[in-house]
């Protein structure tokens, strides 16, 4: 199960550069989000059928879900406003940042102590994410290095987008394990609120040209890969912990670098090695020395 979350992780965006056409994304983010959302409700509800039957529930239970898919909405929105700011390559680099975010809330708010030698493991894998974005791939011909471009209001906005991102992953670990129901029915609590905030979001800010504009088999990929690994990690929030998702997408960058250079034609640098040296060895400091 993990192996296929990191391999999701990874394919993501070589999937939505076989989306794009004439080098544009010809479809709505908003709708895609929905689509996702809607997905995962569906999986979830299906999911119910194969569980025992659930104890009587409440609004009690299902109000705590509100805030999470709202702090959910606000991230996904913001990554979005933040690009009028920053340049994508920067906001690439710095959003590395909402590892160290993640780590220190779920430190704080759930009262779990990291030794020296966990804290450096995190900050190794803060390092490999910032050398692989910095300048681990590269086009053949084209000289290697990359400029930073951001505003002192895109910095505040990345700042606000580390604390959600963190909050947000660290508040849904802890009301799903608080709560002792079925995964399936907290699932659905969840998405139910998600796809009713982002379907109104998305008609609020309308779809020009068609909810579905653009739609195509690599963007089902896309909805149906997304949809999974969000029900995946729920079980990993559930049964282990917010860190183990960090480590997850960091080591996803081993399986985009190899479908990079395999459909887009480029080359690995030295900085991709160092990024994966760096994470190996925090594997190793985190979950293998005692």
């Amino acid at each position: 199960m993990l192996l296929l979350s990191v391999a999701i992780y990874g394919s993501h965006a070589p999937l939505l550069t076989l989306c794009k056409v004439d080098g544009a994304i010809p479809f709505s983010s908003t709708s895609v989000v929905v689509l996702v959302e809607l997905t995962k409700l569906a999986l979830s509800l299906l999911s119910l059928l194969r569980e025992p039957p659930t104890p009587p529930v409440s609004w009690h239970h299902a109000a705590p879900f509100a805030l999470s898919a709202l702090l959910y909405a606000a991230n996904n929105n913001l990554v979005v406003h933040m690009q009028l700011f920053m340049d994508p390559s920067t906001f690439q680099v710095l959003s590395n940042l909402k590892i160290l975010s993640t780590a220190l809330l779920h430190s704080l708010l759930l009262r779990r102590r990291l030794g020296p030698r966990r804290w450096l493991a995190l900050l190794l894998l803060l390092g490999a994410g910032l050398c692989y974005s910095w300048g681990g791939l590269r086009g053949r011909g084209i000289p290697s290095g990359m400029r930073l471009h951001v505003t002192p209001v895109g910095l505040v906005l990345l700042c606000v987008y580390c604390l959600i991102s963190g909050l947000s992953a660290v508040y849904t670990e802890a009301i799903l394990k608080a709560q002792p129901l079925p995964l399936g029915l907290q699932n659905v609590f969840l998405y139910f609120f998600g796809v009713l905030l982002n379907l109104a979001g998305s008609l609020w800010g309308g779809a020009e040209g068609g909810f579905l504009r653009g739609f195509s088999p690599w963007l089902l990929l896309v909805v149906l890969g997304q949809a999974l690994n969000g029900l995946i990690m729920s079980v990993v929030m559930k049964h282990s912990s917010n860190i183990t998702r960090l480590f997850i997408i960091s080591c996803s960058i081993l399986v985009n670098a190899l479908l990079s250079v395999a459909l887009f034609d480029l080359q690995l640098t030295l900085l991709f090695f160092v990024a994966v040296a760096c994470i190996g060895l925090a594997v190793h400091l985190y979950y293998g020395v005692t």
